[in-house]
């Protein structure tokens, strides 16, 4: 049994990089100086320790459970190893700190230090950024890691650029949470299959499009409400990562798993630009090192994950689709594609760089 779950999407939050200076023995002084900076959102705690310090208030919308929250939590501890305790972190999971736009409006602000979510929750900042959550783009999840890599991929540094200039933050790593996969309460083997029939989307354009292009009729449906969904036949089918579709229980309500891997699914970790040409150039680079360490681990955490969830869901009565029982990845792909380029015609020219990256 995995030791975490992925659910399907999330809200977020909201705080604030702090920044801890040494302090003299004057205790009054200090705490007019704490009261003062505190309506700023930094603190004085840890003042006498005689050092110079940056706490770096990290908040996700995933929950304790989730990879999501094992990645901020390795980070929050291997960020001071790494920067002999110049940069700590603290984390605030499972949407403390509010919503996704009260996370991604405090990063640009600098209310919140640094994050992470959806490429799609990025591209209100910058257009054409969520092409690195398009279907089918990545050949696999090292593919993937590789193409949002903010240190060697020249397609991400592009759109870094942008997103420092348009929105007051840069991506300094990613995480990686798994393949989605499509299920339903049927085998599903070609687009065929899937002709004339409701299948659930996430309430956004993107998914509207990856649905359309399997052949199906897209039917947005909200996470809470999919397991009656599907129970009900309001869809016949659905798609996410193996952990949510064990973690939700949707082996209760649906019988097929079909291993399209239709969307290697990358998550960017942000931070707040300003913050980030705060911290000395050697602990950005410890911290970009870390980072990228931890990212090769979470890709590894979710394909042992995924090889043991395959045989847990078989127990619990689900039937696996690969193509060597028929299932046409193939035929999804040119569909999906051909959606694609008539939905979001300046995604090509992306695409091609991102599936040219080795």
């Amino acid at each position: 049994m995995p030791e975490f779950s992925s659910p399907l999407e999330e809200p977020l939050a909201n705080g604030r990089g702090t920044i801890v200076n040494s302090g003299g023995n004057d205790v009054s002084l200090i705490k007019k100086l704490a009261l003062g900076l505190a309506a700023c959102g930094f603190s004085l705690a840890g003042a006498t320790a005689g050092a110079q310090a940056m706490d770096l208030r990290y908040a996700h919308v995933g929950s304790e459970g989730d990879i999501q929250h094992w990645y901020a939590e390795r980070a929050k501890e291997r960020i001071p190893e790494a920067t002999e305790e110049r940069v700590t972190v603290t984390v605030f999971p499972n949407s403390q700190l509010g919503g996704v736009q009260e996370l991604i409006d405090g990063v640009r602000s600098g209310s919140i230090s640094m994050g992470h979510h959806e490429f799609a929750s990025l591209a209100q900042l910058v257009d054409d950024i969520a092409v690195f959550s398009a279907p089918f783009v990545y050949r696999d999840g090292a593919h993937a890691l590789a193409a949002t890599d903010p240190q060697t991929s020249d397609v991400m540094q592009e759109f870094n650029e942008q997103l420092v200039e348009k929105g007051g933050m840069r991506i300094i790593g990613r995480l990686f949470r798994g393949a989605r996969q499509m299920t339903a309460n049927q085998a599903v083997r070609t687009p065929a299959d899937l002709e004339g029939k409701p299948f659930r989307g996430v309430p956004l354009q993107l998914w509207t499009t990856m649905v359309s292009g399997f052949g199906a009729i897209p039917t947005p449906v909200e996470v809470s409400e999919l397991p009656t969904a599907l129970m009900t036949g309001m869809v016949v089918g659905q798609e996410n990562p193996l952990t949510m579709i064990n973690a939700n229980g949707l082996y209760e309500v649906q019988t097929h798993v079909m291993l399209t891997g239709h969307m290697q699914n990358v998550l960017p970790v942000f931070i707040n630009e300003d913050v980030w040409q705060s911290i000395d150039e050697k602990d950005q680079t410890a911290i970009l090192e870390t980072l990228d360490t931890l990212a090769d681990e979470t890709l590894e955490k979710a394909m042992t994950a995924e090889k043991e969830l395959v045989g847990e869901l078989t127990d619990k009565g689900m039937t696996f689709i690969t193509e060597a029982d028929g299932l046409d990845i193939e035929a999804f792909r040119a569909g999906v594609d051909a959606q694609v380029a008539k939905d979001f015609p300046s995604w090509g020219p992306y695409m091609e760089r991102i599936r040219a990256i080795q």
